[in-house]
């Protein structure tokens, strides 16, 4: 694990543990309207409380891509064009959508000569090249830890190592990553798949991952594939990102004391789905995954003392606040911070946005929001 996100495995009780965790950026998303006294406060057999984990919500990839498309908008007025969503948020989505972004599926469907931003998954070359035919000015807003992903791809190809690729077909990151090397790439989506797959030479295989997997699901795969092809040679480094692995770390520990866990997060975002399923895994009596506050049912809480609260990596925090609004109308108004790493690792923006018009280093070129 880097330096930027160590673990402590602390709980802590202080003043602003509402706060406590979030992002290291203050988000520029709006609060939504809320309506007060939806949820409420019943009787449950003792005290009622929130372990909320840390940390939670936005990772720097995501914050780095969101503000390239703020930055972009900025710089060269709307719209601005985006392949795909830019991070796996629905609110996230429908705020810059407000802002004047485009949302498309390809480029094809992006006027020529317009802007384009590529999603923080990441593209294949194929896309590059199609955007630059039809004289597209890209912004390349991929996740660095992503990119790094391609680039071992690359370079394994080059090597004529067969890759078996762990992740889920039909994922951005995973459609990006295939691209890199096609001829060489076998997508592996789960441990279930390892029994039938059918390798070239088993003396020259070399595994990755998309990044925002369960990191047990991938050690089981990985171990079964190991099984089969004894030959089988590890990434150099892991890539699974630390924002996935730090937020399973926290709902792991939260887990077993919770009689309900709400994760905040969109059904497309893999790592939020990952989220609800390690709660579970873990010893959670019950957890639901939702977009907003508003979806929490009354009926989810009859009995239930200790509620844990967490969000994906593309969830901005206004949202878990929002949530922590309600369950304090229902009586869960006691929040304990349950903190397991603590990140500060921020990411530049791609390189058309780190100076303004004028060519100045623009006071926001390290994906950070102005404090």
């Amino acid at each position: 694990m880097s330096d930027t996100a160590q673990q402590t495995g602390t709980a802590q009780q202080i003043p602003n543990q509402r706060t406590i965790g979030a992002p290291v950026v203050s988000l520029a998303m709006p609060r939504l309207r809320r309506e007060t006294g939806r949820l409420k406060d019943r009787p449950v057999d003792g005290a009622k409380k929130v372990l909320l984990a840390a940390p939670r919500g936005y990772c720097a990839g995501v914050d780095r891509a969101v503000v390239a498309v703020e930055k972009a908008l900025d710089r060269y007025g709307a719209p601005v064009y985006v392949r795909k969503q830019i991070v796996h948020n629905v609110h996230v989505v429908k705020t810059l959508e407000k802002m004047g972004a485009i949302f498309v599926d390809e480029v094809d469907e992006v006027p020529e000569g317009a802007n384009v931003v590529f999603s923080a998954h990441g593209v294949s070359p194929a896309v590059v090249g199609a955007a630059e035919e039809r004289g597209l000015h890209a912004i390349d807003a991929t996740c660095p830890l992503v990119t790094k992903v391609h680039r071992e791809a690359v370079r394994f190809a080059k090597q004529d190592m067969e890759i078996l690729l762990i992740g889920h077909t039909g994922h951005e990151e995973v459609e990006g990553t295939s691209g890199e090397a096609p001829d060489h790439i076998t997508i592996v989506n789960s441990p279930d798949d390892v029994d039938t797959l059918e390798v070239r030479d088993p003396e020259r295989l070399v595994w990755l991952s998309q990044t925002t997997l369960s990191v047990d699901e991938t050690m089981e795969t990985v171990r079964r594939l190991r099984e089969r092809f004894p030959k089988l040679q590890d990434p150099p480094s892991d890539d699974i990102c630390y924002a996935t692995q730090n937020r399973q770390v926290a709902i792991k520990k939260i887990a077993p004391q919770a009689d309900l866990v709400i994760v905040v997060g969109s059904s497309n975002s893999s790592n939020s789905v990952r989220l609800k399923e390690v709660a579970l895994e873990y010893g959670a009596k019950a957890a639901f995954r939702v977009d907003f506050a508003s979806e929490v049912r009354q009926e989810w809480l009859e009995g239930v003392r200790t509620v844990g609260v967490t969000s994906g990596a593309s969830v901005p925090e206004v949202l878990v606040q929002e949530l922590l609004d309600d369950l304090a109308d229902a009586g869960y108004s006691d929040v304990e911070a349950t903190v397991t790493a603590e990140e500060d690792l921020v990411f530049s923006l791609p390189k058309e946005l780190r100076q303004d018009a004028n060519g100045k280093r623009d006071e926001r070129a390290l994906g950070g929001r102005v404090r």
